[in-house]
């Protein structure tokens, strides 16, 4: 029979994955727009790509303070402001319709993906060290949230406008807030004062965890929210269409997320590490390949294998950051989130400079590959003979 205190610990795993979900909805709001976007407004792939590129941006560097303040005062009041302030910014994406309004209403939906690094150390205080992997997988679901934009905002759109999608994520996230004030608890840990400085002075562990999730998770923010013009710009599908095909990359890559943190609970993070940036690397250089001429199946299969391993990457890495900083995981996970949201802005600006330049998407791709090639060829030197249940983060 499972205890009290395991039994809260999951209830409050499975509250702080559905607030991340809504966060991660609102956040990911303007991508499954921005093809209908860009042909109602004019608008150049470069300018789109800014367009969709800056919540990414701002929800990275947010996670960096919002890590610290959830290391000194708990995840449950800052996480309930969070849901909060995610209301108040999809409502007004609902409303904007010129180029300027929706750069502004990007600009607030950053903070909503900064929720990340709220959740991360909220959780992270309910499970013991052997279990962390699985748990902050299982909260790394909330990832779906990008999904349910992708399938949801378009077709609301489609059906009535534009202001009623931002009316009913509005209201869906404020609801969610009074449940979570209402029953999520914070687990009875000691915080010790942690300061930024002391976990950047950790040097090269930090460092290396900051860029493998600069490309796990990086490439799957990059790929889910630019997936929609992609296939619209490769296949001349409705913005409904695409946005259900990139969803299905967001629960691919959701779904494999659990599988990445209960592997390296059993196998070691940095196995699951090198598996992960090798598939990527070949995905990456299928993509390349077929940008020129694409061809749906073989593009289908390069998209949703990458998404697995992208998953599975990204649940490794959060089973490494606990395990290297147990005293500090808000602040190092701050740093490391940031990390992987500057990893999904960049991607969507290159892809779109690149297009305007050349014409294709090619060098994008080629891009990826080596950065997952550096990035398997630093993960192999961890790889060496562990116990199973113990995280090697190096």
């Amino acid at each position: 029979m499972r205890s009290a205190t395991e039994r809260e610990a999951n209830r409050n795993l499975i509250l702080a994955t559905i607030a991340f979900a809504l966060c991660f909805s609102a956040w990911g709001m303007l991508a499954p727009l921005a093809p209908k976007l860009q042909d109602d407004l004019g608008l150049s792939n470069t300018e789109t790509a800014v367009m969709i590129s800056i919540p990414v941006v701002l929800g990275s560097l947010l996670r960096i303070p919002l890590g610290l303040i959830t290391d000194r005062f708990g995840g449950r009041v800052l996480f309930g402001a969070m849901l909060a302030y995610s209301a108040g910014a999809a409502l007004l994406v609902g409303f904007a319709s010129s180029y300027a309004a929706l750069l502004g209403a990007g600009f607030l939906l950053g903070a909503a993906g900064a929720a990340f690094a709220v959740g991360v150390p909220f959780v992270a205080e309910w499970f013991p060290k052997e279990r962390q992997g699985y748990a902050l997988g299982i909260y790394g679901v909330g990832n779906i949230g990008t999904a349910v934009a992708a399938f949801s905002v378009p077709a609301i759109r489609n059906a009535t406008s534009q202001a009623v999608a931002g009316v009913v994520f509005a209201a869906a996230i404020a609801a969610y807030a009074l449940i979570w004030f209402s029953l999520a608890r914070e687990a009875a840990v000691e915080r010790p004062r942690t300061r930024y400085g002391e976990v950047l002075r950790s040097g090269w562990r930090l460092y290396r965890l900051a860029l493998f999730y600069f490309v796990t998770f990086g490439g799957f923010v990059a790929m889910a929210i630019f997936l929609p013009k992609l296939l619209k710009d490769w296949f001349d599908y409705s913005l409904t269409s695409a946005g259900l095909r990139a969803g299905g990359f967001t629960v691919v890559a959701t779904a494999a997320r659990p599988i990445g943190g209960w592997l390296s609970d059993r196998v070691g993070a940095s196995r699951v590490l090198m598996v992960s940036f090798f598939g990527v690397g070949l995905d990456a250089a299928g993509l390349a390949w077929q940008a020129a001429d694409p061809s749906i199946v073989p593009v289908t299969v390069f998209c949703l294998t990458m998404a697995g391993f992208l998953g599975l990457g990204n649940g490794a890495v959060f089973k490494m950051v606990p395990a290297e900083f147990p005293q500090a995981t808000g602040a190092a996970t701050g740093l490391v989130g940031a990390a992987g949201g500057l990893g999904g802005f960049f991607p969507p600006l290159v892809m779109g400079v690149v297009k305007d330049a050349t014409g294709e998407f090619v060098l994008g791709f080629v891009f990826l590959v080596a950065f997952a090639c550096v990035c398997a060829g630093l993960a192999a030197p961890l790889v060496k003979p562990r116990a199973p249940a113990v995280a090697d983060g190096g």
